[in-house]
């Protein structure tokens, strides 16, 4: 079973930064890519960024310039660094993991969530 863990959401006010960290417990399989996804109130859950073990990145345009997704795999964890934050930035954010079962066979695991809130 592999789990995963957030930390990092709160209340800021808008321009300034969070980091949001993600643990995933994989001892015995391959974590593939990472990423972050966010859903805000009324509205369906979007891409913020992932990230291949091998760290090619991808962003949503939303978020590109001021948020940076990283990674750490000797502890299988995912960071995401906020700047410049904005209100419409305010969403619950989950980490995802795509992990590797056996062979070609992956799964997709995803954290609880951490809520970000980014007032005017």
């Amino acid at each position: 079973q592999v789990q995963l863990v957030e930390s990092g959401g709160g209340l800021v006010r808008a321009g300034q930064s969070l980091r949001l960290s993600c643990a995933a417990s994989a001892s015995t399989f391959r974590v593939n890519a990472m990423g972050w996804y966010r859903q805000a109130p009324g509205k369906q859950r979007e891409l913020v960024a992932t990230i291949t073990s091998g760290g090619t990145t991808t962003y949503s345009d939303s978020i590109k310039g001021r948020f940076t997704i990283s990674r750490d795999n000797a502890k299988n964890t995912v960071y995401l660094q906020m700047n410049s934050l904005k209100p419409e930035d305010t969403a619950v954010y989950y980490c995802n993991a795509v992990v590797i079962i056996i062979g070609t066979i992956s799964m997709d695991y995803w954290g609880k969530g951490t809520l970000v809130t980014v007032s005017s």
